[in-house]
């Protein structure tokens, strides 16, 4: 088993996580962004659909810097990148508040602002896990949540600061009061040391560069999983509320409830499969969420919703999500070890802001729920064959064999 090489200073892990919960808060604030899109409409004379778009390229922008994240932590440190994460947040939010057109708005909301979300967000949340190898999941499950969790926070916060605010002094001191949360989180973090095996003892998986991982069929089964979860919860969270008032017929203000639905939902996800998957391997952990989002969608694609089913289709579509993302930092170091995780992460990814275009595209292109819905069940159950099939990388293939937990 992998051991964190201990400093001299025990607390600074303890700090570190304390730092990276108060970061992670902070970025997850970018999950409030509906509550702009009537607003800004108004602003830009632009259709509600083209103000949106520009939280789908915060998501595309996020993943992107996300896969640069661990070359960035490599040269600068974890609490020089977070740091810069934040000024350059407060720096979009201060643009989007100055934005007078659709196009400022992608720039400064979509691109400035998720590449300052992505550069803070799995690089703090990596690191975070180095410095805890005998409670990954917790780990993961604490910082995840927190970033759900930042959500929910925000939306309270902005909502009263909407109340007394203009829109433009909102976005300002949003940015401003992000910029400070990340700072100070950054200021608590210190760089995990790097992993090292006890002498006498057998590590279970070899620590793999980026270079060696790619080149493994493992890497590529687990990034189609990944993929599959992110687009099948950022899809249907997504149109929730179209597809109660679409398919399920359910007045405007109770297809509403879906968002409260999503977001208990979700954040139970991340806890509980979290906690769980130190207790059982993960690998059965992600099979279990994928049987999960398998019974909510063919909920969706094979009975007569009423109200209930269809909340309840949410909800596990939630669940397995937000659980599947916070167990796959952990399930990552398992396969290919915890040194390079922010690089071997970071590439796989940028399957969340695949995942996040990708429904919406298959959508368009076929004018309904039905196909979309059709093609994630079809992904979900070539994903549940590859997690129940998938073994470590073994350097010798007489000792393969399923994956142990942490």
């Amino acid at each position: 088993m992998n051991t964190v090489t201990r400093t001299s200073q025990p607390h600074v892990r303890w700090l570190t996580l304390g730092g990276t919960i108060i970061t992670q808060l902070a970025l997850g604030s970018v999950y409030t962004w509906s509550l702009f899109n009537g607003q800004l409409s108004q602003k830009l004379d632009a259709p509600i659909g083209q103000v949106a778009l520009a939280f789908g390229l915060l998501s595309l922008a996020l993943a992107i810097a996300s896969s640069l994240a661990g070359k960035l932590q490599e040269r600068f440190g974890v609490r020089n990148v977070a740091m810069a994460a934040g000024v350059l947040m407060a720096i979009g939010f201060w643009l989007t508040a100055h934005a007078n057109n659709l196009l400022m708005l992608y720039i400064s909301a979509g691109v400035i602002v998720g590449l300052a979300d992505g550069a803070g967000y799995l690089m703090t949340l990596s690191n975070c896990v180095k410095w805890f190898p005998e409670r990954k999941g917790l780990i993961s499950a604490c910082a995840i949540g927190s970033y759900g969790l930042g959500s929910l926070l925000f939306k309270f916060i902005l909502g009263a600061l909407l109340s007394h605010f203009t829109l433009e002094q909102t976005f300002m001191l949003w940015g401003g009061i992000t910029m400070v949360m990340i700072l100070t989180g950054a200021l608590l973090m210190k760089d995990a040391p790097l992993q090292q095996t006890r002498a006498g003892q057998t590590s279970g998986t070899r620590d793999y560069t980026l270079a060696q991982a790619v080149k493994l069929p493992q890497y590529w089964m687990l990034a189609l999983m990944f993929l599959t979860a992110c687009m099948s919860g950022l899809y249907v969270i997504g149109v929730a509320k179209d597809i109660g008032q679409g398919l399920v017929h359910l007045s405007a203000g109770v297809a509403a409830n879906a968002v409260t639905v999503i977001a208990i939902a979700n954040l139970s996800g991340r806890l509980v499969l979290g906690i769980l998957s130190d207790k059982l391997p993960r690998i059965r952990v992600i099979s279990l969420a994928q049987v999960v989002s398998l019974v909510g969608m063919s909920i969706l694609l094979f009975t007569p919703m009423n109200e209930s089913s269809f909340f309840m289709a949410l909800a596990c579509v939630a669940f397995s999500f937000g659980g599947t993302i916070t167990v796959f930092p952990s399930l990552i170091s398992d396969f290919f070890g915890l040194n390079n995780l922010t690089k071997n992460y970071g590439l796989l990814y940028l399957g969340f802001g695949i995942g996040s275009v990708l429904g919406s595209l298959v959508a368009s292109l076929f004018s309904g729920f039905t196909i979309t819905f059709s093609l994630i069940m079809t992904l979900l159950v070539i994903s549940l064959f590859l997690s129940l099939s998938i073994r470590l990388p073994q350097r010798h293939a007489a000792t393969e064999q399923l994956i142990p937990h942490a």
